[in-house]
């Protein structure tokens, strides 16, 4: 199992250039990158983890700018989004923006996608809560045919367009990976549908036994296991490795420079020793 980062990428903490170089010269396999466009002053949808909504949900960084930025001074790292919020964006944009990230990179960039959870931000971009799944499911397809098809189209009840050439292609063939965050019935079901892998959080490992389960009886290809805001806590990547994770994400706290370098340091003596 190899080990990567997983963090929030804000605008008062280390600048994204010096993580993505910290993170490649320690030796760890990838970055991953939340995303929230913005936080709706209402607040009415309760944060899924309890309690106040941490200060690091307001101030994210794009996504893909992030990961454009950290492409252009790494030449190892593989680029994660965990997750996108496809709901709340353009198809068609998208897809552009993310074969450019994948021509930048040399082929490292991976497409983590989700349904999201912020209600009254969803509806800021003009999507009813209530066929977000929905959407969400034409849009993928929409991107991958992008991706793939040339002129590509796309006919749905969401998403409809007629023959377009779109370029860059991706450098990864056919596409880069696909990973589904969420810990649901329908997160299942969208992980097979798509022929995707899953992207969890640090959900107890009987619940991720439950869903791994879920996903092997049903799926026809190689699921790919990955994490976002895995702690550190080498029971629990025992634990992941014995469910056939692929990756694991350690979650960075959002800091200051000086005090991420000094988290990323022991994290990666962390990992040493847990190698033996």
């Amino acid at each position: 199992m190899e080990f990567g980062i997983s963090t929030f990428v804000n605008d008062d903490t280390i600048d994204t250039v010096t993580l993505a170089r910290a993170i490649e010269e320690r030796g760890f396999a990838a970055l991953a990158i939340a995303e929230h466009t913005h936080i709706p002053a209402s607040r009415q949808s309760p944060y899924p983890m309890g309690g106040e909504l941490p200060s690091i949900y307001y101030r994210t960084l794009d996504p893909f700018v992030t990961l454009a930025a950290a492409a252009a001074v790494t030449s190892r790292i593989e680029l994660i989004t965990g997750i996108a919020l496809l709901i709340q964006r353009d198809p068609i944009i998208t897809a552009k923006e993310t074969a450019s990230i994948d021509v930048i990179s040399g082929g490292r960039f991976t497409f983590g996608v989700g349904a999201g959870w912020n209600l009254e931000e969803m509806r800021h971009h003009g999507t009813d809560p209530k066929t977000r799944g929905a959407l969400l499911d034409e849009r993928i397809e929409a991107i991958k045919a992008l991706w793939t098809t040339e002129p590509a189209e796309y006919h749905g009840k969401y998403v409809d367009f007629e023959p377009s050439y779109l370029r860059p292609k991706p450098v990864q063939k056919p596409h880069p990976p696909l990973l589904v965050g969420g810990d649901s019935d329908a997160t299942v079901r969208r992980i097979i549908r798509h022929r995707a892998g899953w992207m969890s959080n640090p959900l107890p490992v009987e619940r991720l036994t439950k869903r791994i389960e879920q996903i092997r009886a049903a799926a026809e290809h190689d699921v790919r296991l990955s994490t976002f805001g895995t702690p550190v806590n080498p029971d629990y990547w025992d634990a992941l490795a014995n469910l056939g994770y692929r990756q694991a994400n350690l979650l960075l706290p959002t800091k200051p420079r000086d005090e991420s370098l000094r988290l990323l340091d022991e994290y990666a003596e962390a990992v040493t020793r847990y190698r033996g």
